[in-house]
């Protein structure tokens, strides 16, 4: 009966190729460290070369809290500026435990969860430590002062977040 037809015998069905995805993956903390992503070469630790950057960040702020005048509410300017961005703002350490970074100004570069990078007026490239340190920021003559160990974040992860109003231990 079989005679002229082919018999297959454990035919199994062709596997469809399963495609990757072209979507980029971004770098690891390993690859960011090796090709040193978060270092800044000491031919562009110039403060004038972050002046612009600070033009740029006071019109930033002026935006955010509607003009900075002298009416405005404080309290309103002060949670509008917890959730601000600080790239580009000239800080002023106030107050800290160690006392060798108080009085040490200039435009900030870096923000890390823990610390601030502030490139300073004699380009200088000055690693600060949030926790336990005071900072002042001055826009347009309205001082703001802020508590870094309240600060503790990075600057992503702030604009997220909703503060609680908690009194400020001093140091």
């Amino acid at each position: 009966m079989l005679s002229h037809k082919a018999v297959i015998l454990g035919y199994g069905r062709p596997k469809k190729e399963r495609r990757k995805s072209a979507k980029a993956r971004g770098l690891n903390a390993r690859q960011k460290r090796e090709l040193k992503v978060f270092q800044i070469n000491p031919e562009h630790q110039r403060y004038e070369l972050f002046l612009p950057l600070h033009e740029l960040w006071r019109q930033y702020i002026i935006d955010l809290c509607g003009g900075l005048k002298a009416t405005s509410n404080p309290q309103v300017v002060q949670q509008k500026l917890l959730k601000a961005d600080f790239h580009g703002a000239i800080l002023t350490v106030v107050r800290s435990k160690c006392p060798s970074y108080v009085g040490t100004s200039g435009i900030l570069v870096q923000e890390f969860k823990h610390v601030f990078k502030i490139i300073t007026r004699d380009d200088k490239l000055k690693v600060i430590p949030k926790r336990n340190s005071v900072f002042a920021v001055e826009i347009n003559g309205f001082v703001s002062h802020i508590y870094g160990s309240k600060f503790e974040y990075r600057a992503s992860e702030r604009a997220a977040k909703k503060f609680k109003l908690k009194g400020t231990i001093d140091l």
